[in-house]
């Protein structure tokens, strides 16, 4: 039998062949604008899909998405955290520009899950920053749009973001923290979602769809999780598994929704998911080591892709890294909108543009804050892919990392086995650089 390793890089070399390398966005020949629909996926590997080579996880309606669309098997997430993740899903900046770089606020007693008064007043602090900045749904909002807010939410009440409609109230009274209410979409239907699109009609609207799957506590469908005990001996690993396979099946339905009432063809659809995860065999809802809150490929890779059928050619690219700061440029640019002086990202159905920059970058950032208002104080790591490598690279002031620079060809090597380091001091200069052009202050500090 062939191995995982062996099975997903057979498989992704024969995609790219079958695949058209086109892309590019067509121009619109109407004057409306697209809908937009985020599908963000929570806690899922780059590996664990069907078309990226998975040889047990079945994603049929992903699998579809991905063969209608521009498909980067090489995306990476701007943080292997949540909140962070979210947070540049919904502005198209980097937590470092946001500002929203943890989790949770500085804790108040030995407890990191309790929240006093003094620290949900830390908290609304750092969520303030969404009440100013100009996020997707604020921006297409000012243009006509509306918006609604599912899922994973961590800013507060959705209105707060943008959005003219959600669930998530943010109320920490009632246990508001990263999605309250809208914590149930797809785990108990579509219903709020089927409305909402009822309700918009023939306005524009942008869909955030951030469901709390494939996420603990792993508790798929019986029927799911009988068909994945039979493909291992470990439970845990079969319900994970399983909720891939429920994740899946809850795109298929609102991917549906769009084509029930006649709006699929002017949606743009963009798909990522905020983080890796790699299950632990022998524990449940835990995460095995270099996956989740991780900067290896384990928890930070994630395939990303756009779909706009008729205006963007479906096209697999397995050699180009982008990042899921480019999710907000590539709405706006659909909508005729230039995106904010301070956005880094590019338009993903510009080919040429994702394959100049060359590579992109990221950090790590402790889960529960050192500082709530210094990026740099909660940094860990930062790292950078650019071509066929991939840098990482202790830093912060409180660095809670025990390994030293680390160096992977990961074209080769996407499992990061083999440190090259200490072979390749070129390829380590040029992505030390790299880092050093994309945020100096933080570079500094892995200098040292």
């Amino acid at each position: 039998m062939l191995s995982r390793r062996s099975f997903i890089q057979g498989t992704l070399a024969a995609g790219a062949s079958a695949w058209a390398l086109g892309g590019s966005a067509q121009p619109a020949s109407d004057a409306r604008p697209p809908n937009v629909l985020f599908i963000i996926s929570d806690d899922q590997a780059w590996s664990d899909y069907g078309f990226m080579g998975h040889p047990y996880i079945a994603t049929p309606r992903l699998d579809r998405l991905a063969h209608e669309s521009l498909c980067y098997t090489r995306g990476y997430a701007s943080a292997p955290l949540c909140c962070p993740a979210l947070g540049t899903m919904a502005t198209g900046l980097h937590p470092h520009q946001t500002g929203i770089t943890c989790n949770d606020p500085i804790p108040v007693t030995d407890n990191i899950w309790e929240f006093t008064p003094e620290r949900l007043a830390m908290r609304e602090e750092i969520i303030s920053v969404i009440d100013r900045t100009p996020t997707l749904p604020r921006l297409l909002g000012e243009r006509g749009g509306v918006s609604m807010q599912t899922g994973k939410w961590w800013l507060g009440h959705h209105r707060r973001g943008g959005f003219t409609h959600g669930m998530t109230h943010g109320d920490p009274d009632r246990g508001g923290r990263h999605g309250d209410a809208g914590l149930t979409i797809g785990r108990e239907g579509l219903e709020p979602i089927a409305s909402f699109l009822d309700e918009a009609g023939d306005t524009p609207f942008f869909l955030w769809y951030a469901p709390f799957l494939p996420h603990a506590p792993h508790t798929p469908p019986d029927r799911l999780l009988q068909k994945y005990l039979a493909f291992t001996d470990s439970e845990p690993v079969a319900k994970y598994w399983a909720m891939c396979e429920w994740f899946d099946e809850t795109c298929g339905e609102l991917l549906d929704l769009l084509e029930d009432r006649g709006v699929a063809d002017n949606t743009l659809v963009v798909y990522a998911s905020d983080n890796g995860w790699i299950q632990h065999p022998a524990q449940a809802n835990v995460f095995a080591p270099r996956s989740k809150q991780t900067h290896y490929e384990g928890g930070i890779r994630t395939p990303i892709m756009v779909r706009w059928p008729g205006r963007i050619e479906p096209a697999l690219d397995t050699i180009t890294p982008v990042s899921i700061i480019d999710m907000v440029p590539t709405a706006l640019a659909a909508w005729g909108i230039a995106p904010t002086a301070d956005m880094q990202g590019v338009d993903l159905t510009d080919r040429a543009a994702t394959a100049a920059r060359g590579g992109v970058c990221g950090a790590r950032y402790a889960h529960t804050a050192r500082d709530n208002h210094d990026p740099i104080a909660n940094l860990d790591a930062l790292w950078t892919v650019q071509g066929d490598w991939k840098l990482i690279t202790p830093a912060g002031s409180q660095s809670a990392l025990e390994t030293g620079v680390e160096l992977f060809h990961v074209k080769s090597d996407p499992y990061e086995l083999n440190n090259l380091a200490a072979d390749c001091p070129e390829q380590l200069a040029a992505l030390m650089d790299a880092l050093r052009g994309w945020w100096p202050e933080a570079a500094q500090t892995a200098d040292r």
